[in-house]
């Protein structure tokens, strides 16, 4: 019993000892042996990586949209010249356009448009008139003075222009033909206590 026991004690023994040798020799065979995919890829030198960051630095993402060819320069080397184009410089072209004549100045009450400038040709008068009493930024209150008007025996009309980007509501008298009959009405809406102006428009 106790010869049996003996050699089984002995067997474990040697067989652990196989087991780490066994595993050291394994262990050695793999340090020196070289792994694979691993030694087969070639070392760079310091040679390599320094023209890769010197390509790196004139790399251009855009170079294939244009049709010129990207230029790289090396370190030092200076720019390239530009051509600049010699002779007599072009004379500024002169301003032949003459100025506009100034436009005459308007009367109370009426645009700069509504006053034409004089005729130089004798005979009939070219104007037709109109008594402007009033112009108002709102139809109610042109219809009102339409209506006083009325009530004092004229008969008015109101007209619509834009003015100064704002829409006007002109209460007019009119038109005269003749400049006496238009200064008459004035006259009298001015002795009544009214603001009258009077407006000339070309035939």
């Amino acid at each position: 019993m106790k010869a049996q026991r003996g050699g089984f004690v002995i067997g474990l023994i040697v067989g652990l000892l196989l087991g780490l040798a066994l595993a050291l020799a394994v262990a050695l065979y793999v340090t020196k042996v070289p792994v694979p995919f691993v030694n087969k890829v070639p070392q760079r030198g310091a040679d390599q990586d320094a023209a890769e960051v010197e390509r790196n630095k004139n790399w251009d993402p855009n170079a294939p949209l244009s049709n010129k060819a990207p230029s790289r320069s090396t370190p030092g080397s200076a720019p390239a010249p530009v051509a600049v184009p010699t002779g007599p410089k072009p004379a500024p072209a002169a301003n032949t356009a003459a100025p506009a004549p100034a436009p005459a100045p308007a009367r109370v009450g009426e645009s700069p448009a509504d006053v034409a400038p004089k005729s130089t040709k004798p005979g009939a008068d070219p104007f037709i008139y109109f008594v402007q009493v009033g112009a108002f930024a709102k139809p109610e209150d042109a219809e009102q003075q339409r209506a006083k008007l009325a009530m004092l025996g004229y008969s008015a009309k109101v007209t619509e222009r834009e003015q100064s980007g704002r829409t006007m509501y002109r209460v007019r008298l009119g038109p005269y033909p003749m400049r006496e009959e238009a200064e008459s009405t004035q006259a009298k809406l001015q002795s009544g206590g009214e603001t009258a102006a009077l407006v000339r428009v070309e035939r």
